[in-house]
């Protein structure tokens, strides 16, 4: 079996169009890897770009995005909602067949310290690919963000995996791993209520909600940190967001493993934790692309709950599947560039 990667680069840039489709574009330039899925969200100000292929042809392939959008980006006037470190947020490698995570956490250290030595950008790896425990969570990497950056790289404790110590305004830096699959998706609330939003994701994620004493006031452990009320959906990171053009509110979710929580998991907490809060929901989104497995364990799960026929196809079992998560309320979902083994097909 050919061995096979697929590599997700979060860009800082969701708006400039033109600069969006030159930056992907470069994908294209690199024989052993398909452009799948450019993304923009001009809210987030923020571009999820998937392409898969072969292994080196993917590291290849994502330094060649990385030199474009230095090139292309200037981060100090850049805003958006979504968190961020750098021009190419996080570029993470995901070992789709015929490879293993761990040499996905090499193909990432092979990417890093040909950025850090070819371009002078500060790297830091992740998940899979740390290089100590701690940098495992991309939240605690990414702390602080881009703003916090010059700070952070003067730190003993935050000198990056690859390249100088030395702050790029520009650019930022590169947060790059390997990682499960991870699914981006976003449910969407019917208010324009930013705190409403937050409360509803801090009570969903794992992380969970920051607990108050009887007084209001949030309870502090002794080592000085907020003290959490775990979350009910493993896997989940999730935050509130605004979206200023649309006028309404999204939870924006990542499911790190779709096994330990499948989208239409974290769809039906959501809708619960809303109607709570008396918010009702229209429909989700997935950002990117997602695995068939994903998609289908929700047509299951609707079977089973609401005593469905069994679809007597693939294509009617995902019909079901995007009707009752409502995949297409806010941006339409196309199967054949959503689903993921159905971009690889030729």
């Amino acid at each position: 079996m050919h061995a096979i990667v697929e590599c997700v680069p979060n860009i800082s840039e969701g708006r400039d169009l033109d600069k969006i489709h030159r930056i992907a574009d470069t994908v294209k330039s690199v024989p052993g890897v398909k452009l799948l899925d450019v993304d923009p969200n001009a809210d987030y100000n923020r571009c999820v770009i998937t392409y898969a292929g072969e292994p080196a042809a993917c590291v290849e392939a994502t330094f060649r995005l990385t030199k474009a959008a230095y090139e292309e980006i200037d981060m100090t006037a850049h805003h958006g909602s979504h968190p961020r470190s750098g021009a190419v947020d996080v570029a993470p490698f995901v070992p789709v067949s015929g490879i293993q995570m761990a040499e996905c956490a090499e193909l990432a250290r092979q990417y890093g310290r040909r950025v850090g030595d070819e371009l002078g950008i500060p790297v830091y790896l992740y998940e899979a690919a740390a290089s100590r425990p701690e940098r495992q969570n991309l939240a605690k990497v990414r702390k602080g963000e881009y703003e916090a950056l010059a700070d952070k790289l003067k730190d003993p404790e935050w000198q990056p995996d690859f390249g100088p110590a030395k702050f790029v305004p520009k650019f930022g830096c590169v947060i790059t791993g390997a990682r499960f699959f991870l699914v981006a998706y976003n449910v969407n609330l019917q208010t324009d209520n930013l705190d409403v939003a937050q409360d509803i994701a801090f009570h969903v994620r794992e992380m969970g909600w920051p607990l108050v004493d009887r007084h209001g006031e949030e309870v502090i452990s002794a080592a000085g940190k907020r003290v959490f009320h775990p979350g009910p959906l493993l896997s989940v990171k999730g935050m509130g967001v605004y979206l200023d053009e649309d006028k309404f509110c999204q939870i924006s979710m990542n499911l790190t493993n779709y096994l330990l929580t499948a989208p239409h998991i974290a769809f039906e907490q959501v809708k619960y934790e809303a109607a709570v809060r008396g918010v009702e929901i229209n429909g989700s989104e997935v950002v990117g692309l997602i695995p068939l497995q994903a998609v289908l364990l929700a047509t299951e799960y609707y079977i089973w709950r609401e005593k469905r026929t069994r679809p007597g196809s693939e294509r009617h079992a995902v019909i079901l599947a995007h009707d009752c998560l409502g995949l297409s309320a806010y941006r339409p979902f196309d199967p054949k560039k959503k689903i993921i083994e159905y971009t690889l097909q030729d």
